[in-house]
């Protein structure tokens, strides 16, 4: 089949396709989220005009994607994953069904990558809206939804093929690992988040109070797609604020941590871009007037 069938193909199904560069991972076109289809006539002409590989965005595709990797040559487990027999992606799904009580899932359709990793696709349960995450489940295990794309059979990335494993319609989600991923996405309760303890007081705390205030309404009020986004832009500036003094790391994290969670974002994405956003910010400190 050459690449256009597989376009083709996977557009059969329901799948939302868009072009990857030849022999590539990476997009070939800007918005692929909105710009991927499953009309034939776009297709033939896109894939016409080029070797491009194909993505499946899994959004509007209604997809989850497990990703199962494999340890790269110098790479080591965390030490709770430290567990005789587990090695890889595959080996940590396993532990995680077995505590559960359920069996391994791969009754669905399944892809090997070009790495000799495993793709499971599955439905989108009802319910909210799932996104990618990035070892949360365990170690090497990665997935992808909403905001998300994955490399189609048929491509070929580094001159090695994504090869189908086990051609079936995906299967529902299994109910335990949509509650897992489901986990990521519940806001944090509001008991939780502690006042963030202002340092100083009069004009300085007034105005680090006004600060922090703000940039929480930054992220309530930034659209979907581009809350993460908001989010860095916030801790860049509290950040600053904590280089220069005037409230401390561990306080940006207590200031955006809820408003993060509140707005959909993943426990593992909110720690990420926190921690991004307040490096960023020291590298340009603001001082605040007593």
């Amino acid at each position: 089949m050459t690449l256009l069938d597989n376009a083709l193909s996977a557009a059969r199904r329901g799948w939302h396709v868009f072009p990857l560069r030849p022999d590539d991972k990476r997009p070939a076109v800007k918005d692929w989220e909105t710009r991927a289809t499953c009309d034939p006539a776009r297709i033939a002409r896109c894939w016409s005009a080029g070797a491009y590989n194909v993505g499946i965005a899994c959004g509007p595709s209604g997809l989850v994607v497990i990703d199962l990797d494999r340890p790269k040559p110098d790479q080591v487990a965390p030490e709770v994953w430290r567990i005789p027999g587990v090695n890889d992606g595959g080996d940590t799904l396993a532990v995680l069904a077995e505590r559960r009580g359920q069996p391994y899932p791969c009754e669905t359709y399944t892809v090997t990558t070009a790495s000799g990793g495993t793709h499971l696709y599955w439905q989108h349960p009802d319910g909210p809206e799932l996104r990618n995450t990035a070892g949360a489940l365990g170690w090497l295990i990665d997935t992808r939804a909403h905001g998300g794309y994955v490399v189609a059979a048929g491509s070929i990335v580094d001159s090695n093929p994504y090869t189908v494993e086990w051609d079936v319609d995906p299967a529902p989600l299994p109910g335990w690992l949509a509650d897992l991923l489901t986990a990521e996405l519940r806001p944090l309760p509001v008991e939780e988040a502690a006042p963030v303890l202002l340092r100083g007081a009069g004009r300085r705390a007034a105005y680090v109070g006004a600060a922090i205030d703000a940039q929480r309404r930054r992220i309530a009020e930034a659209p979907q797609g581009q809350r993460n986004r908001a989010l860095y832009l916030s801790a860049v500036a509290l950040g600053q604020l904590a280089a220069g003094g005037a409230l401390a790391e561990e306080d940006v994290y207590t200031a955006l941590w809820p408003a993060a969670r509140a707005a959909g974002l993943t426990r593992r994405e909110t720690d990420r871009t926190i921690r991004s956003g307040i490096k960023a910010g020291a590298a340009r400190p603001r001082s605040v007037a007593a």
